[in-house]
């Protein structure tokens, strides 16, 4: 295999995207969207967001210290893209995109559109360079009920989309799961989806 070098870059992909909902002072919520974020610690639960210190929901996120990674379906890249190229400044991105905020435990509301909402707070924040990143911890996962067909909920039904490199991405089909490779043959039978028609 033959490569073609880039040089020092942020090329990390894919990343999930994520629609960020705050409020300003007065309760009046904002969307910007995110790609880079990520899972750093599971006790406590936390997650790192990337955000550049000229950006409006900056300053929203840093004063109210809380904030909602809203996850992006299919249904929703356009509204994900709008709302990472208009600032919160100069329009209501919530009207504009005809989205609907729903209360959370945090100050900032959730997306009803969107099928995994995870409210946060923030834990501190380092300044890096071009971005900053904000240490959340996470309050609250919350999953569309449109997931479930038993306990478990099944993300493949999420429909969630990923970014690369400036593109947006549909997740997709299922190829494994943790653990898969030393998995027995009953598990597998059990957890990986049938491929050739079911034979």
């Amino acid at each position: 295999m033959e490569f073609r070098h880039f040089g020092k870059c942020s090329m990390l992909s894919p990343v999930p995207v994520a629609m960020v909902t705050s409020v300003d002072s007065a309760g009046k919520p904002n969307i910007f969207t995110a790609a880079w974020c990520g899972t750093v610690c599971t006790k406590p639960p936390m997650i790192t967001l990337g955000i550049k210190p000229e950006r409006y929901s900056h300053g929203l996120i840093k004063q109210s210290g809380e904030c909602v990674l809203n996850m992006t379906s299919a249904s929703l890249v356009r509204a994900a893209d709008y709302c990472g190229v208009k600032s919160g400044r100069d329009t209501d991105k919530f009207a504009d995109m005809r989205l609907t905020p729903i209360k959370t435990c945090v100050s900032a509301p959730a997306i009803a559109e969107s099928p995994l909402n995870i409210p946060c707070r923030v834990k501190e924040i380092i300044p890096l360079g071009s971005h900053d990143m904000f240490i959340l911890e996470v309050m609250d996962v919350a999953l569309s009920e449109s997931l479930f067909s038993g306990e478990a909920p099944d993300l493949g039904k999420a429909n969630l989309v990923s970014f690369a490199h400036g593109e947006y991405y549909l997740t997709g089909e299922k190829l494994g799961f943790f653990g898969f490779s030393v998995a027995s043959k009953e598990v597998l039978r059990r957890r990986m989806p049938k491929r050739g028609g079911g034979k």
